[in-house]
């Protein structure tokens, strides 16, 4: 009977390129929902601290997920998303708004 070595043994099966990019794409679409849903429903401000953040982390990730599956347009607009927020983010911390 063959070991197993502590490394190989797994609790879960090996995710596929495209199910990690799925999964890190939804995790970001899910933050900028939330963000907007929250910002919507006036329990955030578009201009305060964790709107910006889910904005930027939402983003990132989403971009992150369409550079991994290769799909350039969005790869440009989850981006631009990403440093928009990241500036103003910026700017907030350093006005001291946040």
């Amino acid at each position: 009977m063959a070991s197993v070595r502590p490394h190989q043994a797994e609790a879960f099966p090996t995710m596929t390129h495209e199910d990690q990019a799925t999964l890190i794409g939804s995790l970001g679409v899910a933050l900028l929902l939330l963000a907007f849903l929250l910002n919507l429903f006036k329990l955030l401000r578009s201009d305060g601290y964790p709107y910006l953040l889910l904005n930027l982390v939402g983003a990132a990730l989403a971009c992150y997920s369409s550079y991994l599956i290769s799909f350039m347009p969005f790869v440009i607009l989850e981006g631009t998303w990403a440093v928009v927020a990241a500036v103003q983010l910026a700017r907030t911390i350093h006005a001291g708004q946040a």
